[in-house]
């Protein structure tokens, strides 16, 4: 063959095998170029549906033109041998690229982005490739991507105009499957004659490629060709192979969404899919300076993937909600929306934002132009009344949950004027018809539900939010949280005499409440499992139903007279830093999506943290990580405490009733549960071990309405109070003979475990957070909440005098809301936390039911 000269082309060597034919280098020898040719094999000549398949390759093929689709040149018959003559290529194939490894996410992302462009040029022309994998995709020595073998691709009818372009079958004239089992869609391999494949199906291919570029395994895989169908059929791809290659959270999404086993419930067309790629994907990162941490230097591609998910639930909302919907997008800076409501007419939006890492402000779409900022200084918005009267919280800290802790309730006119102080320490607020307020009001640690205000109407040792008047004044709806922190809950209503009635189960993460327009049903969004709310509607009578779902989170605002919806598309991640005395580059060590720093080892070689990510399920995980940023380690389920004094041990407390501490090994070894008596409630969340490694000191209660802190031995389990109801554990000191008690809305003190009166510290600020004791007894290392940036403070215990030690500074400011869950190494040379990381992007939503 070599040296043979076909048409106008001498064969110069043999360079590949495909199903159908054999590739060849040749020369054209009338424009003096070399170029690729492929025959059919001599074996499948007199095969009519190869040849049919063949030719049908080069009429597709050769009707594309874009960067990202091999070019085909000519075509023609050698006696009866058919030939296409193509670009030629210099590089290898995904396949070879990929071997059996997983790409950078850098890399992958390029890749992805680029067969993309190919598809929407293909699908634009009703053209569907059918056989998308790794060994049909070509990368070039320059990086460009290649999309191969058009060979079974089916010409689609136009959605609109010619109807009668020929239309090929899925299954061949014997009915064989054409594809490559492992990348095909489920309704390829069903291969039903009313269903026909259209070009959703290379979007499910696409989706098992990028999962296989991301994790280095294919998404669907078995022994035997039909165990592999199967589980394209009926199986999800393991979860487990993106967490363990640390996939970020947006490109997880990306890819579950591309492998929808319903057509109907994937992205709807590659441009959607494309716009979903570039929003998550950033441009490259600059090399880090400085010490070198694994994860500071992939870093921004993960911050990228969680962050740019608000943007990227615009693709995904368009492809799963039905058509009807309108939707207009009111905020396009990167930060975090608070809150936001309609105006008492409807025609403007006010909200609390913080954009691009500065402070909080109030703002206002006045007449349908862009926002305004309004003249309010270190304010958020919580409610609008009917009179167009503002309810604010003033000098406030935001937590996890963005709601405004420590603040000062206010109320101020939309037209302008000062805000007009009226109560301390609330975190929510609505106003009733006659312009009259209530208020969730925090006091010793119980959240007060008041109306009006100082009339409590309900209270509860957990906490309340989004409270919200019913269109006839007549009842309040609101959320309750059973568990400081945590935003599990279900959805209440209570009327004017403090009758509450819960209207809903739990659900593992609620956030956003309001009422429907004719005060029928109570619209809120919640989820079962994870932190991916979905918008859902109760009415009085507890009869539940979902308005729509997304497979990323949407919180409620507000609903206007005329329907309209208000919501904020968020990605959301509860993130971990690491740093070290004097550091400037923080790492990030985050794993999933909703990370507690809880401990630093003696050695300083690994942090120990809660995972409460939806991947961990509801019994969360106790994780320790290598601060060098290798993989994590899942030591067992349960809230993590801390690390016993010889860093061997990991306290575990079980999130589901009954509550038990459990000691889980390190190292090697068997885990071991201590039975705690003495206690009604153990509260998870915070337990250490003393410095004698022999006792621990938790949180819990004895059917009482308040919390305290309990020292409990480990060889026999009994627990005894150690302070006085309503103060919780703190810091402990070195010698094991004291705690830091934090009482809320107190200033904070030093109790004896062997009782006694305890020893004040008066001139510490009441928003100070202590986290640690100095190993040399004479010291306190905390930081103060709502800070940013966020510093760690050494505080002098005898004059009270406050040193600055280290900022935290988490890689990627914009959207992070608070920075908590702060740890210091009894050094105070070494530092861990976690933050709260939200960005959102507001919508307002016409015609949905």
């Amino acid at each position: 063959m070599m040296g043979k000269t076909i048409g106008h082309y001498r064969i110069l060597e043999k360079i590949g095998t495909g199903g159908m034919g054999d590739v060849f280098r040749a020369r054209d020898e009338r424009l003096g170029r070399e170029v690729a040719i492929k025959l059919i094999k001599p074996a499948s000549s007199g095969n009519r549906d190869h040849l049919r398949r063949f030719e049908q390759e080069a009429r597709a093929a050769a009707a594309l033109n874009h960067p990202n689709i091999l070019a085909i040149y000519d075509v023609g018959f050698e006696g009866d041998t058919p030939y296409i003559v193509s670009e030629l290529l210099e590089g290898k194939t995904l396949r070879a690229r990929l071997g059996n490894n997983a790409l950078p996410v850098p890399e992958a992302a390029e890749y992805a982005l680029q067969i993309v462009h190919g598809l929407i040029a293909a699908h634009e022309r009703h053209i569907v490739h059918r056989d998308l994998k790794p060994e049909n995709l070509f990368i070039t020595h320059d990086g460009r991507v290649k999309i191969l073998d058009f060979g079974v691709a089916k010409l689609q009818a136009p959605v609109e105009g010619d109807r009668s372009m020929a239309e090929l079958t899925t299954v061949t004239k014997r009915g064989m499957i054409v594809g490559t089992v492992a990348y095909m869609s489920p309704e390829q391999l069903r291969a039903q004659p009313n269903r026909p494949v259209d070009h959703r199906s290379d979007i499910f291919s696409f989706g098992g490629i990028l999962f296989e570029m991301l994790t280095g395994h294919r998404a669907f895989s078995g022994e035997t060709a039909v165990d592999t169908m199967t589980a394209v059929l009926k199986e999800e791809p393991p979860v487990a192979d993106l967490d363990q290659a640390a996939v970020p959270a947006a490109y997880q999404e990306i890819v579950k969404h591309c492998l929808e086993k319903e057509a109907d419930n994937r992205f709807q067309s590659a441009k959607d899919l494309a716009f979903a790629l570039q929003t998550v994907s950033p441009a490259p990162p600059k090399p880090v300076r400085g010490r070198k941490f694994l994860l500071a230097r992939t870093a921004p591609w993960a911050i990228a993937g969680i962050m740019a998910a608000g943007l990227l639930i615009l693709a995904v909302l368009l492809a799963r909600v039905p058509l009807k919907p309108a939707y207009k997008q009111l905020t396009f800076e990167a930060g975090t929306v608070y809150a936001a409501r309609f105006s008492s007419d409807g025609q403007n939006v006010v909200y609390s934002a913080a954009w691009n890492g500065k402070p909080v402000q109030v703002f206002s779409t006045v007449g349908g132009s862009l926002p305004q900022a309004l003249q309010f200084a270190d304010a958020s918005l919580l409610a609008i009344s009917r009179d167009n009267d503002l309810a604010l919280v003033l000098h406030g800290a935001h937590t996890a949950q963005l709601e405004t802790a420590n603040g000062t309730l206010a109320s101020a006119p939309l037209a302008g004027g000062a805000p007009r102080e009226l109560l301390p320490e609330v975190r929510w607020a609505d106003w009733d018809g006659d312009r009259k307020l209530a208020a969730v009001h925090y006091v010793e640690g119980q959240s007060r539900l008041e109306y009006p205000l100082g009339t409590v109407l309900y209270q509860t040792s957990g906490w309340i939010s989004n409270i919200r008047f019913s269109p006839k004044h007549d009842l309040i709806a609101f959320m309750e949280h059973p568990r400081l922190w945590d935003n599990r809950g279900n959805v209440c209503v209570i009327d004017l005499q403090g009758h509450v009635r819960s209207l809903t189960p739990e659900w593992e993460s609620e956030s956003g409440l309001a009422w429907s327009p004719d005060g029928k049903e109570i619209w809120f969004t919640a989820s079962k499992t994870g932190v991916n709310l979905s918008l859902r509607a109760v009415d009085l009578n507890g009869k539940l139903r979902e308005v729509f779902a997304l497979p990323l989170a949407i919180t409620l605002q507000d609903i206007a007279a005329d329907g309209r919806v208000l919501v904020a598309l968020n990605s959301r991640r509860y993130a971990l830093g690491y740093t070290t005395l004097g550091g400037k580059v923080d790492a990030d060590l985050s794993w999933h999506d909703w990370n507690s720093a809880r401990d630093i080892s003696p050695d300083g070689k690994f942090v120990l943290f809660e995972d409460s990510s939806e991947a961990a399920g509801p019994g969360y995980a106790v994780v320790v990580r290598n601060v060098d940023g290798s993989l994590p380690v899942s030591l067992g389920e349960g809230s993590s405490g801390g690390l016993s004094p010889d860093g061997k041990w990991a306290i575990s407390i079980s999130t589901q009733e009954p509550r038990q501490i459990t000691l889980l090994p390190v190292g090697a070894g068997q885990a071991r549960t201590i039975s705690i008596t003495g206690l009604d409630h153990i509260h998870h969340g915070w337990a250490r071990f003393l410095p004698d490694g022999q006792r621990i000191a938790l949180v819990g209660d004895q059917s009482g309405p308040k919390k305290r802190c309990y020292v409990a031995d480990i060889s026999d389990g009994k627990a005894k109070p150690v302070t006085p109801e309503g103060v919780l554990c703190g810091p402990l000191s070195p010698d094991g003979r004291s705690l830091v008690g934090n009482a809320p809305g107190r200033s904070i003190a030093i109790y004896s475990l062997d009782g006694g009166e305890p020893q004040p510290m008066p001139s510490v600020e009441k928003n100070f957070t202590p986290v640690q004791w100095s190993s040399d007894g004479k010291a306190l290392y905390g930081y103060h909440l709502g800070e940013f940036p966020s510093r760690v403070y050494r505080i002098e215990i005898a004059t009270g005098k406050e040193t600055w030690v280290q900022e935290l500074k988490p890689s990627a400011p914009a959207g992070v809301v608070v920075v908590m869950n702060v740890v210091v190494s009894r050094d105070g040379q070494k530092f861990a936390y976690s933050y709260n990381q939200t960005l959102s992007v507001l919508w307002v939503i016409s015609g949905l039911n």
